[in-house]
């Protein structure tokens, strides 16, 4: 029972963090950008956060619980300002959006190990390609997690979960409930009815891209506190890659991608409970946590013909074309 409570609670604080960054890139594609870049904002935001992490530590005390709220706007500030170079080459300059997010994801590897090797010499008095944050704090609900198999989902919540969720459902709101979220989804299936009805499309696909950004760089950060306690070139384990094949088997629709998330988190905290539960060495974790690739190459074979993605995603958008 015990690696079933395990394996929930563990999925769970990997797939919340990767909803987010998917919900990103749900905003930037429903509005006609493809963004690839996703690896490169969730890196990037995460350096700016575990950046100001650092010194507020280092320079007023503040302990891990409380620089991690101020570390999770950094990286959403952080996320979204890397994203104008995607939205510039995108929306501005016609830039081929494939291959603008693959170097913009590039680009993060080695300006933030670069810049992270600088600092730190700065910091901790030698070069090292990491800042070191610490892990955050976690909380059970009282009653709720003696319920057997679901109360893991209510044992050793990590508190940016809870964040992220709120967050999330306001995003929800936001893209199915508002004005804003009507026309930034006409932008991606009909921009030129946007164009006709005095919408700015190239505002709102920009808008979008840095929204993409910010939610990136906010699961980051959370995959800095929860996995990693650290930033360093590892934060580029190719969870926003993950984080656009959730959205895709999603369909691009916000509560879909969610449940996809959650499917992803579920198979690589059980693939690790599995490794646990054989007995067999360390060295085999990083195999069994392979395990969401694998359901991700399975699951093209099946649900690849039936997604729908927005017509005009990856069209630089043309005034003169009807």
């Amino acid at each position: 029972m015990n690696y079933v409570h395990n394996m929930i609670t563990d999925g769970l604080a990997f797939a919340i963090p990767l909803f987010i960054m998917a919900v990103g890139g749900i905003f930037s594609e429903k509005s006609g950008v493809i963004n690839l870049a996703i690896e490169g904002f969730q890196g990037f935001g995460a350096f700016c956060g575990a950046l100001l992490a650092t010194v507020l530590g280092m320079y007023t005390g503040m302990g891990t619980q409380t620089t991690l709220y101020f570390a999770l706007a950094m990286a959403f500030v952080g996320g979204s300002l890397y994203a104008t170079l995607h939205g510039l080459l995108c929306i501005r300059f016609n830039a081929d959006q494939v291959i603008s997010g693959v170097v913009i994801n590039i680009l993060g590897v080695s300006l933030t190990t670069f810049l992270t090797s600088q600092l730190s010499g700065v910091f901790y008095g030698s070069a090292s390609n990491k800042f070191t944050l610490g892990v955050s704090d976690r909380f059970s609900v009282p009653g709720l997690k003696s319920v057997p198999v679901l109360g893991a989902v209510f044992t050793n919540i990590y508190p940016f979960e809870i964040i992220i969720l709120v967050i999330c459902t306001y995003l929800w709101y936001l893209m199915y409930k508002t004005r804003f979220g009507m026309r930034l989804r006409a932008c991606g299936d009909h921009p030129q009815a946007v164009d006709a009805a005095g919408g700015d499309v190239a505002r709102t696909r920009f808008i979008a891209v840095m929204i993409s950004g910010g939610l990136a760089g906010i699961g980051g950060m959370c995959f800095a506190y929860s996995l990693l306690s650290q930033f360093s070139p590892s934060i580029y384990l190719g969870y926003g890659y993950l984080a656009i094949a959730a959205l895709i088997f999603g369909n691009w629709s916000i509560l879909p991608t969610f449940f996809v998330c959650v499917f992803f988190g579920l198979a690589r905290a059980g693939g690790y409970q599995l490794c646990l539960f054989m007995g067999l060495s360390s060295q085999y974790t990083n195999l069994f946590m392979t395990f969401p690739y694998v359901l991700t190459l399975l699951l093209l074979l099946f649900f690849s013909k039936r997604n729908r993605p927005p017509r005009a995603a990856g069209e630089p958008y043309d005034k003169g074309k009807r």
